[in-house]
């Protein structure tokens, strides 16, 4: 479903990203897990098209995006979910959830968003600033559902968030994915990543420089953790 070769990403004269090969399937949860700094963010940011110096390829769906505008990528079924959430904290739930229209016949409808998320449906009418922080995660999640995205990039959705609001994370993306989604994931969750995913893929100074299963990284997990810094 998403093919990379040789993606390269530059901010200014910095490179970020060296030379990136990766894959993910329709219907996978693959995870991107490395140092801060690794260059995790921009690979998504890039295959998003917000990163403007990026060479190399990037298909989905076999169809070359990287000369394509972030808008043109969203509408083939893309959704990204950056780690600040992306909030409109004036706008209510319901207006940040619509406020972009549906795209195509996987989007949505309010009613089955509201049954995965039933909070959202109670806080309809309330600001996204006075949302906790695991709600405005799951509004953040949810908004690409309504527009029809088939694919997720998540960014870092635990990261701050309570063990008990992690695990229902966990269960909607298991749920995202029951349902025919498919994920690339941004996580230094170790155990929430080894939880949900099908494979990983270790990034140091902007090159995956291993793709294991989620066996092996169990396996490894403490020797991870310790390269991680977590």
């Amino acid at each position: 479903m998403l093919e990379i070769r040789g993606l390269d990403a530059s901010y200014g004269d910095s490179q970020v990203l060296r030379g990136i090969d990766l894959d993910v399937a329709a219907g996978e949860i693959v995870t991107l897990i490395g140092r801060n700094g690794a260059g995790k963010s921009t690979t998504l940011k890039s295959i998003m098209g917000d990163i403007p110096r990026r060479s190399g390829s990037i298909k989905f769906r076999g169809e070359e995006v990287i000369g394509l505008s972030s808008e043109r990528i969203c509408k083939l079924g893309m959704g990204y979910v950056p780690e600040d959430r992306g909030m409109f904290s004036t706008l209510t739930v319901l207006e940040n959830l619509t406020i972009a229209p549906p795209q195509g016949d996987g989007a949505w409808p309010l009613a089955r968003i509201f049954s995965l998320f039933p909070v959202l449906e109670e806080r309809a009418h309330q600001k996204a600033s006075a949302l906790s922080g695991g709600e405005q995660q799951m509004l953040s999640i949810a908004r690409p559902l309504y527009m029809g995205s088939s694919f997720l990039l998540l960014d870092e959705p635990t990261e701050g968030l309570a063990p008990v609001i992690i695990d229902a994370i966990g269960r909607v993306v298991g749920e995202l994915k029951s349902a025919g989604l498919t994920v690339l994931l941004v996580e230094q969750n170790l155990p929430f990543a080894t939880s949900l995913a099908d494979r990983h893929n270790l990034l140091e100074n902007g090159r995956i420089v291993r793709t294991m299963s989620n066996d092996e990284v169990i396996q490894e997990e403490s020797q991870l953790l310790a390269h991680l810094g977590v």
